[in-house]
C-alpha cells in the first residue's frame, strides 16, 4: 500500500468475510465502543486540533467526526429499512458535500459525539436482534447499482468505526500531540 493509501485508510481497505457467531459479536463491539472511542480520541483536542485535517487533502478532524454521524444515521436508517421492506432502495447521500455545509463549521463535534451514543444505543440494540437470516436480507443501493446484505453493510459500518477513529489516532501520533 503506498503511503497516500495508508493515509487514507489506515486500517487497510474493507474485505467482507461470511457470517459467523464470533464476528458478529466483534462487529457488534465495533458499532457499540465507536461513540467512546471517538470521544476518547478528541477529549483533549482545541479548536486548532480539530480544524487540523486528518491526511493532506482530508477533512478535518471536525468534519470527521461530523461525517460520522451523518454516515451513521443514515446506516441506521437503512437497516431499519432493510430489515422492514423487501430488497427497498436506499438513497445515497453525497458525503462530501455534507462535510462542507454550515452546520459541520458552526456544530461543536461534542454535538456529534451525544448523538452518536445515542444513535449506536438504539443501532446496537436494534442489531442485537437480528437473526442471522435476517442479515442476509438486502437493500438495493441505487448509486452503485447493486444488492447488498445487511451483514455486509454490518462489516463495512463495523470497518468504518475502526477507519475513522484510526484517523484521529494516527494524526495524533504524527502530530505528537
Amino acid at each position: 500500500m503506498s503511503t497516500i493509501d495508508e493515509a487514507r485508510y489506515p486500517i487497510g481497505k474493507y474485505v467482507p468475510v461470511d457470517f459467523s457467531e464470533e464476528q458478529k459479536v466483534q462487529w457488534l463491539k465495533d458499532i457499540e465502543c465507536l461513540p467512546q472511542d471517538i470521544e476518547i480520541a478528541i477529549q483533549q483536542f482545541d479548536e486548532y486540533q480539530l480544524d487540523t485535517p486528518y491526511r493532506d487533502g482530508g477533512w478535518t478532524v471536525k468534519q470527521l467526526v461530523h461525517h460520522v454521524a451523518d454516515s451513521h444515521m443514515n446506516a441506521y436508517i437503512r437497516f431499519k429499512l432493510g430489515i422492514s421492506e423487501s430488497n427497498p432502495k436506499v438513497k445515497p447521500y453525497l458525503e462530501k458535500e455534507w462535510a462542507n455545509m454550515k452546520d459541520v463549521f458552526d456544530v461543536p463535534v461534542n454535538v456529534s459525539v451525544t448523538l452518536l451514543h445515542s444513535l449506536h444505543k438504539r443501532w446496537l440494540s436494534f442489531l442485537q436482534g437480528i437473526s442471522e437470516e435476517d442479515f442476509q436480507r438486502t437493500v438495493y443501493h441505487s448509486e452503485q447499482k447493486r444488492e447488498m446484505n445487511l451483514w455486509f453493510m454490518l462489516g463495512l459500518y463495523a470497518w468504518h468505526c475502526k477507519h475513522h477513529v484510526a484517523h484521529i489516532t494516527t494524526l495524533k501520533q504524527q502530530k505528537g500531540w
